[in-house]
């Protein structure tokens, strides 16, 4: 099966210039455009036969045009949401720095400020990306349309990395992950690909 992660287009956040994590901000006029050219290309290139989607905003507009140009109806996932930041949500990034400062290497089963700690994360990107692979065992395309950390996740799953490995997965806007999981080998086809026409917007 081939297994492509998306990263959803760009959201008012971005421009704000403020935590989003679980912040509910819908896409912007560009970050519809985005959408709009990767599931172009997606459709294009892959015949997709199911499309899996995060609940917020964001995710699930993107998930949506994906699904409108593959003829499918997307299966929206709650716990494809990106990390709970707890607090921060919403909260400009200036204003974090001097209000909410991180540990430099906190541990990995708590996190301050109400947030999800990594280990919680990481659980449940392994719990999600399990449940996927099983229930689309006998297709041969599917795409999962998530979040930057959530994707990241997924994909040191797809390695079975340690929680701790500090190794993670950049996804700009609407960037894919391509991956082929066979029996005993899953296999990085490419990483980030932003090759479909969003970025001469």
């Amino acid at each position: 099966m081939d297994l492509f992660l998306i990263r959803h287009g760009q959201s008012e956040a971005d421009l704000l210039d403020v935590h989003e994590g679980r912040a509910d901000f819908p896409l912007t006029e560009v970050g519809r455009r985005q959408a709009q050219a990767m599931a172009a290309w997606m459709a294009r290139e892959y015949a997709l036969e199911r499309i899996y989607a995060s609940t917020l905003k964001r995710a699930a507009q993107t998930a949506a045009y994906l699904g409108s140009a593959c003829g499918l109806e997307p299966v929206y996932e709650p716990e494809l949401m990106e990390r709970d930041n707890g607090i921060l949500a919403g909260v400009s990034r200036r204003e974090a720095e001097v209000l909410y400062p991180q540990p430099s290497v906190p541990p990995v089963h708590r996190a301050p400020y109400g947030m999800e700690p990594v280990l919680d994360f990481r659980c449940r990107a392994e719990r999600v990306l399990s449940r996927i692979i099983e229930e689309s065992k006998g297709l041969h395309a599917v795409a999962v349309v998530s979040h930057g950390g959530m994707i990241s996740r997924l994909c040191q799953s797809l390695l079975r990395l340690p929680v701790d490995s500090g190794l993670l997965f950049h996804t700009g806007d609407t960037g894919i992950h391509g991956w082929r999981l066979e029996e005993a080998r899953r296999i990085l086809l490419f990483a980030n690909k932003t090759e479909h026409p969003q970025n001469i917007l």
